[in-house]
C-alpha cells in the first residue's frame, strides 16, 4: 500500500486558501501540547516520588524494636536500614524522572525552533500570494470592462476612442498580463515551499511521536527497575528474618536476665502464742508437664 504524506494531501483548489497548511500547523500545535502534558506528568510523578522518599526516610528513623534483643533485633535493624535504602532509591528515581522531563522540554524547544523559521517564511509567502492574486483579479476586472468598451465602439474608433486611449488600454492589458505572470511565479515558488514545509513538518511529527513513545517507555522502565531495586532491598530483610531463631532469642533472654532456677521455699506457719510449732501447710499437687 502506498504511504501517505503531508505534501500530497493538504492542498486547496482555491489559490488564496491556506486551509490545508493551517490543518498541519494545528496538528503540530496539538502535538506540542501533548509533549508538554507528558513532561508535566513526569514532573508531577517525580514530585510524588520525592515526597514519598522523604516520608519513608523519616519513617526509617523512628524507633522500632529499640528494646528488642538478639536475632529479632538484628532483623528489625536490617528492616529499618533497608527501608532507608528504599527511600534513597526513590530519591534517585525522582531525580532520574526530572532529567527525563528536562529532555522532553529540550526536545520541545528544538522542534519549536525548527518550525519557527519555516512558518514565518510560509506566512510571508501566503500574504504575498494573496496580495498578488487580489491585484491580478482587480486588473482582470478592469480589463474586462475596457474590453467591452473597446468592442462596442471598435467600428467607430475615430468618433469614440482616440489613439491615446487605445494605447492606454493596450498598456493596461500588458500590465494585467504582467501581474498574472508574476502571480504564476509566486504560485510556483509557494508551491515548492509548501512541499518543503510539509516534508519538514511531517519529519517533525515523526520525531515527536517517536520521542514520546520512547520517553514513556523509558519512564516505565525506571518504574519497573525501582520495583526490582525495592524487592532486592526487601529481600535482605527477608533473609535476616530467616535467621531470626525464636528459641535462640528465648534462650538469649534467659541467659541475659536470669535470676535463679529455684522457686522460693514454702513459708512455714508459726504460732507465736504457743511453744509448739505447727506443721507446714500442705502444698497443692504439682501439675504434670
Amino acid at each position: 500500500m502506498r504511504e501517505l504524506h503531508f505534501k500530497d494531501n493538504f492542498w486547496n483548489s482555491d489559490i488564496t486558501s491556506t486551509g490545508g497548511y493551517d490543518s498541519i500547523v494545528q496538528h503540530l500545535n496539538d502535538g506540542k501540547r501533548t509533549c508538554k502534558e507528558v513532561e508535566d506528568f513526569i514532573k508531577a510523578r517525580a514530585a510524588i516520588e520525592e515526597r514519598y522518599a522523604k516520608d519513608l526516610l523519616g519513617l526509617s528513623k523512628k524507633v522500632c524494636g529499640h528494646n528488642e534483643m538478639n536475632t529479632l533485633k538484628r532483623s528489625l535493624d536490617v528492616f529499618k536500614l533497608q527501608t532507608e535504602n528504599v527511600s534513597l532509591s526513590h530519591f534517585q528515581l525522582a531525580q532520574t524522572m526530572r532529567e527525563e522531563a528536562k529532555k522532553m522540554e529540550e526536545f520541545r524547544e528544538k522542534q519549536k525552533d525548527a518550525r519557527k523559521k519555516v512558518e514565518q517564511q510560509m506566512d510571508a509567502l501566503h500574504k504575498h500570494k494573496s496580495t498578488q492574486y487580489k491585484k491580478s483579479m482587480e486588473q482582470s476586472a478592469e480589463e474586462a470592462g475596457n474590453s467591452f468598451f473597446f468592442l462596442k465602439f471598435s467600428f467607430t474608433p475615430k468618433r469614440f476612442l482616440s489613439s491615446a486611449k487605445y494605447l492606454f488600454h493596450l498598456n493596461a492589458d500588458r500590465l494585467y498580463s504582467n501581474n498574472v505572470s508574476i502571480l504564476g511565479k509566486i504560485r510556483d515558488d509557494w508551491q515548492k515551499e509548501h512541499v518543503k514545509a510539509c516534508e519538514l513538518f511531517e519529519k517533525l511529527d515523526i520525531e515527536r511521536i517517536n520521542t514520546l513513545r520512547n520517553i514513556v517507555w523509558t519512564h516505565l522502565n525506571h518504574l519497573s527497575q525501582q520495583c526490582v531495586t525495592s524487592d532486592e532491598l526487601y529481600e535482605e530483610v527477608r533473609k535476616s528474618l530467616e535467621q531470626c531463631n525464636i528459641q535462640e532469642d528465648i534462650e538469649h533472654f534467659i541467659n541475659l536476665r536470669r535470676t535463679g532456677d529455684k522457686p522460693p521455699a514454702p513459708i512455714p506457719y508459726e504460732n507465736f502464742y504457743s511453744n509448739q510449732r505447727a506443721p507446714p501447710p500442705r502444698q497443692p499437687p504439682q501439675l504434670a508437664r
